[in-house]
């Protein structure tokens, strides 16, 4: 069915599928993780509605983390091996933060009502723990796997930087999905969550020019230069959009509640096109490329007819259970 299709658009093929695995990871899962990392550890009420507004989403989203891993693996095994060997410990980490939210997910529901709220603080501290080392992880591979002091201050700056974002797109959600005294605490978490974002890409795009001598050459150069140096001053517009509505929506009674939402969608969205755009055609930025960790063509012509099946049907799952749930959320059960 594929016996035609070279090499190198297999390459292009699978890079894109793994950056749109991850690229709806980040947005899906991201959302849900800023929720957790937002839980208040003293409102009881908050916790339950803010864990309700993801009850439905949050375990599917992570089917796009497994996508990403499974694609990696297969089409890129060269890329795999090292980005392992590299982040084994930040990776434990950010699986042991995954284990502690689903485990807590459960529990909070079935312990006395004494101990739920340790529960609840393991959901949020197993939340943070995955989006720091998820950060991290993003920190080093940008450096190109680099482990010198300076890719760890980058990392460290990504991490928290990671979390901003994850925090800012969490209480995006919140706004969109629940109402009264959580709504407006949830605007009061955007407002500070996104100065702090703004920051991070100025930050970001700074440390990412000196990284590497292809990335800032292109950046530099006509005419990626204009799309690369557009897209920040994007963001910004955006953000400063998003500054103005989290003032006035508060007392627009619900209306452009998805707004704020829409909005981080966008900026995700651009800050993920502009480092596909800066690091293409490289699987590990400055170290190897897609055509040099590409698997067997052969393989991965046979593995492309499941791909084309399997990736539209969970595209459509997603759609269909954020169709099936949408408006506010209700109150969680567990059965």
């Amino acid at each position: 069915m594929f016996e035609n299709v070279s090499a190198e658009m297999l390459g292009n093929i699978y890079v894109g599928l793994l950056g749109l695995s991850v690229l709806l990871y980040a947005i899906l899962d991201g959302y849900d993780l800023g929720v957790g990392v937002l839980i208040p550890p003293r409102t009881e009420a908050f916790r339950d509605d803010m864990i309700a507004s993801i009850g439905p989403y949050w375990d599917a989203n992570e089917t796009w983390l497994v996508l990403a891993i499974g694609l990696l693996l297969i089409a890129f095994p060269e890329a795999h091996s090292e980005f392992l060997q590299t982040l084994y410990l930040p990776a434990t980490f950010m699986l042991l933060g995954l284990i502690l939210r689903g485990v807590a997910f459960d529990f909070r529901a079935k312990v006395v009502q004494v101990k739920k709220r340790k529960w609840d603080l393991v959901f949020k501290y197993g939340s943070l723990l995955t989006t720091l080392a998820q950060g991290y992880m993003l920190g080093i591979y940008v450096t190109g796997l680099r482990t010198d002091i300076w890719a760890q201050a980058f990392a460290l700056l990504a991490a928290f930087g990671v979390t901003a974002a994850y925090a800012f797109i969490g209480s995006c959600w919140l706004i969109l999905k629940t109402e009264g005294e959580l709504q407006q605490k949830a605007y009061y978490w955007a407002r500070r969550g996104l100065g702090i974002l703004a920051v991070g890409i100025v930050a970001v795009s700074i440390a990412n020019l000196t990284l590497h001598d292809d990335v800032r050459g292109l950046w530099l150069s006509a005419p990626w230069g204009y799309v690369l140096f557009a897209i920040p001053v994007t963001c910004f517009a955006l953000l400063a959009l998003c500054g103005v509505l989290l003032k006035k929506l508060p007392d627009a009674q619900g209306k452009g509640e998805w707004l704020p939402f829409f909005i981080a969608l966008l900026v995700f969205l651009l800050c993920f096109a502009a480092f596909g755009i800066s690091y293409y055609p490289f699987i590990i930025p400055g170290q190897m490329t897609v055509m040099d960790a590409l698997s067997d063509a052969n393989s991965l012509r046979f593995l492309l007819v499941g791909v084309v099946i399997v990736v539209p049907i969970i595209l459509a799952y997603t759609a269909m259970v954020y169709k099936i749930f949408s408006g506010k959320s209700e109150k969680l059960s567990y059965y």
